[in-house]
């Protein structure tokens, strides 16, 4: 399919099941706020190398919080119940509870529980305390500058994770361009976040490899390079790809978030927009792309 020139493959988007929470993270400043949150959010761009993904799905404003100051809304998804729980209490320990002035509260209505502050408070060294409010359990965890407020239980629930556009165009500056424009409107969507670097892959990544001891590798047939040398995905005049993988708390989240990708690529100077997945064997849902586009 042509749209605005630009040629949109009838492919789709091949995403998987995935664990995933919000974490309300609250500080005296904005500034605080945001830091927390970059640290909790830090290398967490695949779950191939990282325990989880995780990126900032927004800022909050002082009546969008618990306890009424400025704060941040962050998700972070991981492969099993289990292993978001070991995230969540690492990454709150470590770079939200270590921040100057914050708190940090359950952002989901629903979902099943998990232990996260009851795992914490023991920082606290028998001098930590808890406190109830609208039937929630809270832990007070003294630190230097005061205390560490923080939720006892955290809601986690089903969430999809790898869905994504591949954009192709002549060189690295149109490609870039292109995704930039399209990861600015994508994060426009509530319930998403695009866990690399900008939201934007230079290597994406294929199942299995070569060396055994690799469980993923290079995606050969969409290197520019390697267009001589292997079975390619790319034509003559492509010369730069960038993905952007979309991971969220629903299929309506992640369908949205690459219907204004979509467009938002579309409008720039690139020639094709495809998506990647396997033949169905990776994960259970699939976003095809002329469907969204015609439904935007």
């Amino acid at each position: 399919m042509i749209y605005n020139g630009v040629n949109v493959e009838d492919t789709y988007a091949e995403a998987f099941s995935m664990w995933g929470s919000r974490l309300v993270v609250t500080a005296d400043t904005p500034e605080w706020a945001m830091t927390a949150a970059v640290s909790a959010t830090g290398f967490a761009t695949s779950v191939i190398g990282c325990g989880c993904e995780a990126g900032i799905e927004g800022e909050l404003n002082s009546t969008q919080t618990p306890d009424g100051r400025p704060g941040t809304s962050i998700l972070i998804f991981g492969v099993s119940k289990s292993a978001l729980e070991s995230q969540l209490i690492s990454r709150i320990g470590q770079s939200i509870m270590t921040c100057p002035t914050t708190a940090c509260y359950n952002g989901l209505d629903e979902g099943e529980q998990i232990d996260v502050g009851g795992k914490l408070r023991y920082f606290g060294d028998s001098y930590q305390s808890s406190k109830f409010l609208d039937k929630r359990r809270f832990w007070r965890i003294p630190v230097m500058d005061g205390e560490f407020l923080v939720e006892q239980k955290f809601c986690v629930k089903k969430g999809v994770g790898g869905g994504n556009l591949l954009i192709l165009a002549k060189d690295v500056t149109s490609c870039l361009e292109a995704a930039q424009r399209a990861v600015k409107s994508m994060k426009k969507v509530p319930g998403i976040i695009l866990p690399f670097p900008g939201g934007i892959v230079r290597s994406g990544s294929k199942v299995g490899s070569t060396y055994p001891f690799l469980n993923a590798s290079t995606n050969v047939s969409f290197c520019p390079t390697l267009k001589r040398q292997v079975k390619t995905s790319l034509s003559e005049e492509v010369n730069a790809v960038y993905e952007i993988v979309i991971d969220g708390l629903d299929e309506k989240s992640v369908r949205d978030a690459m219907g204004y990708g979509l467009l938002a690529a579309t409008s720039c100077n690139v020639i094709s927009i495809t998506a990647g997945n396997y033949g169905g064997n990776l994960g259970q849902y699939k976003f095809h792309l002329l469907e969204i586009l015609k439904n935007m």
